[in-house]
């Protein structure tokens, strides 16, 4: 059976989302893997939060190009770890994320997300 990571994350505005990540195969540590993704959604908040006026787009374009110099520095074969780095993507990006009840509609204007 394939490896799990659930995972709660809150919004400035203070929805919540709930996630089921799936883990790679070759996960060294799920706390690890949980940790890190709440050290890396801390600073990208603070970021946002002292910078102002960041749009979704520039978070979203930031944060690939954080991939892709982390993928990119990586001793390995290049084009191995970003084939890991697309497959790890697209697996998360399709995993299940259900919106916790009482949150603010996706379609209602609000200042923090």
């Amino acid at each position: 059976m394939p490896k799990r990571l659930p995972y709660r994350a809150n919004t400035a505005s203070g929805n919540q989302f709930e996630f089921e990540f799936p883990l790679h195969s070759e996960t060294g540590s799920a706390v690890h893997v949980a940790n890190l993704l709440d050290a890396v959604l801390g600073a990208v908040d603070r970021e946002v939060r002292q910078l102002g006026g960041v749009s979704n787009g520039d978070v979203l374009q930031a944060l690939a190009m954080t991939l892709a110099v982390r993928t990119r520095i990586l001793p390995g074969d290049p084009g191995a770890l970003a084939g890991l780095a697309r497959q790890l993507l697209e697996e998360s990006l399709s995993a299940p994320a259900l919106p916790a009840a009482g949150n603010v509609a996706p379609e209602e204007p609000r200042e923090l997300h």
